[in-house]
């Protein structure tokens, strides 16, 4: 039997001795269970968070805002461009377009209010900047149980698909956005090699009152996001759809969201 054909055969069988070992390992990680893959994903936050990457990106964020009348007719439609940047885990976002125009007083006080908002609603502080890419953290897990349906495949990577409802009886709620999560549900995919999360979905149960039903209430929330893997470990919002119907004062209203980041580029 000639040189060729041995190395042939060796390759041959260093390919199925390959793909045994990643069978096994993948049988291994089949073990887990919802509360094991959903520690791992929030200890990936949390490494995240107090050891953030070295990757620093910048990137263009679309967004579409649509205000809905009571018969579905649109009454106001906003288009914004955004320039994002990433960087000590921590993103912040620049209004630099509205309706193909750059933006004037009233949009930069809307936005500024916006965030102020958002800071009030979950309790997190100014100083540490806007970062909107860890969704998980031992508070928010510790509200939800878990179900693993399946390990299926999206873009093209192991996933776990995974479930959630709220618990019942529900911990306190200490802000207006644990009240929230208190009537929410849906699903997550988490990647089975690093343990972000890939895809959300979430659904609102039942309508939450905003500040004892003065402010508003919230009769419908349908959201789903998905993330992208940049690099080695970079995980981004790259689209969304959101849905939402409720009452503004005395006023109902129905709000329709849509977003994508596009263009990443690394900081030097």
């Amino acid at each position: 039997m000639s040189f060729v054909w041995l190395s042939k055969i060796n390759v041959a069988l260093t390919f199925v001795a390959l793909s045994a070992l990643g069978q096994h390992s993948l049988l291994a990680q089949n073990s887990l269970s919802a509360d094991d893959v959903i520690q791992k994903a929030v200890a990936r936050a949390q490494r995240s968070e107090t050891k953030p990457g070295k990757g620093a990106f910048t990137y263009t964020k679309l967004t579409v805002l649509e205000e809905l009348d009571s018969s579905g007719k649109v009454k106001e439609h906003k288009d914004k461009v955004y320039q994002v940047n990433f960087q000590n885990g921590s993103t912040f976002a620049k209004l630099v377009e509205v309706n193909g125009h750059p933006p004037d007083e009233a949009d930069m006080k809307k936005q500024a209010e916006n965030e102020s908002n958002a800071r009030q609603m979950t309790g997190s502080k100014a100083n540490k900047g806007d970062n909107r890419e860890n969704f998980l953290t031992p508070e928010i897990v510790a509200r939800f149980d878990f179900r693993l349906l399946e390990q299926t495949n999206f873009n093209g990577r192991p996933t776990y698909h995974v479930t959630f409802q709220p618990k019942n009886p529900a911990p306190p709620s200490h802000h207006m956005v644990d009240r929230l999560l208190d009537r929410i549900s849906g699903a997550v995919w988490i990647d089975a090699e690093e343990f972000e999360i890939a895809r959300a979905e979430i659904q609102l149960g039942s309508e939450v009152s905003l500040l004892g039903g003065v402010v508003g209430s919230l009769k419908k929330l349908a959201y789903s996001m998905t993330r992208t893997r940049i690099g080695d470990g970079l995980w981004f919002n790259t689209s969304s759809v959101g849905d939402f119907e409720g009452r503004k004062l005395i006023d109902a209203m129905r709000i329709k969201t849509r977003s994508q980041s596009i263009n990443f580029r690394p900081i030097s």
